[in-house]
């Protein structure tokens, strides 16, 4: 949902968070417009196209699990208040509903882009009550849009159109900024399509269902222990039976990712008798680098985990 800019204003809050902790890029301009991101993959976007003419805090501290976010209350009077927030409906509930009570322009990154249905495998499932509990905090649709780089690369033209309204007197940098980082996406998309072009196993098993885009924009499919709610935890006979569909399918990896607890994932692969590899699925900022090294780190992971070759 995208609401009217307030004309009046050049200061632009950007939102679309996961925990309750600020930071500042430090190289803003002092007269910069301050941009408000609460996870990283929005923070990315809003600080490679504003570039110096922006001023980005995250609400998302280095670390932080970004699906137990929860708003102080001057962080919610931060979004109320804010002349524009980006978010990405449905992942953070606490977002959501500060946005439904902000005044400004709010804008759903994920808003228009082909968005997969949420489903949970049985195997994520531990019991019906808690897949509930997952639905109903991600709504209807997997949240999970920037793990495609064509999708973000459709969200940095959201971003630059957003900023360039707000700011006019520096659209033309932040349409040059958008311009070269899509241009970097493109070569990731290429990358990724070329690096996974043949590959034997087409079954990527995973901590939580994270990599849905990812998986269908580069011909695999997920199977998540856990849903689309990294808490969902498995029942033993739920792990068991994971660990038999690795067996029976030709799995050789299952992979842990950041900022999870990676036993559940590691008891699959050691009664699997397979091995174990970390995938990022960039919910915060990466340990090293940025969203494009570490989303080439991913693909380095998933080449040799799906025996490409």
């Amino acid at each position: 949902m995208i609401r009217p800019l307030l004309a009046a204003s050049f200061t632009v809050a950007v939102v679309a968070g996961c925990s309750s902790a600020e930071s500042a890029t430090p190289s803003a301009a002092p007269d910069a417009t301050t941009v408000v991101a609460s996870h990283y993959p929005v923070q990315f976007l809003v600080d490679s196209i504003g570039g110096d003419a922006v001023d980005v805090e995250t609400l998302t501290a280095p670390g932080a699990e970004p699906h137990d976010l929860e708003l102080t209350p001057q962080q919610v009077a931060q979004v109320q208040d804010a002349a524009a927030v980006f978010y990405i409906g449905g992942f953070q509930p606490a977002v959501d509903d500060a946005v439904a009570e902000a005044s400004g322009t709010s804008v759903d990154l994920s808003e228009g882009l082909p968005l997969i249905e949420a489903e949970h495998s049985d195997e994520a499932e531990h019991s019906d009550e808690h897949a509930d509990e997952a639905d109903h905090e991600h709504g209807a649709t997997d949240p999970h849009v920037w793990l495609d780089p064509v999708l973000m690369g459709q969200m940095a033209t959201t971003v630059a159109d957003t900023l360039s309204t707000s700011d006019p007197d520096n659209a033309a940098t932040f349409e040059a900024n958008a311009k070269a980082l899509q241009e970097q996406l493109a070569g990731l998309d290429a990358d990724w399509s070329a690096g996974t072009a043949n590959c034997e196993i087409p079954t990527m098993v995973v901590s939580h269902e994270a990599f849905g885009y990812l998986a269908a924009q580069y011909g695999f499919e997920q199977k998540g222990i856990a849903g689309l709610s990294p808490e969902t935890e498995p029942s033993a006979q739920a792990i068991a039976d994971l660990a038999t569909f690795v067996q029976d399918n030709g799995v050789t990896t299952v992979y842990t990712e950041t900022l999870v607890d990676p036993a559940v994932a590691q008891t699959v692969a050691s009664e699997a008798g397979v091995t174990t590899a970390t995938l990022d699925p960039l919910e915060g900022p990466p340990a090293t680098g940025d969203y494009i090294s570490a989303m080439q780190e991913n693909l380095a992971a998933v080449q040799e985990g799906q025996g490409c070759s």
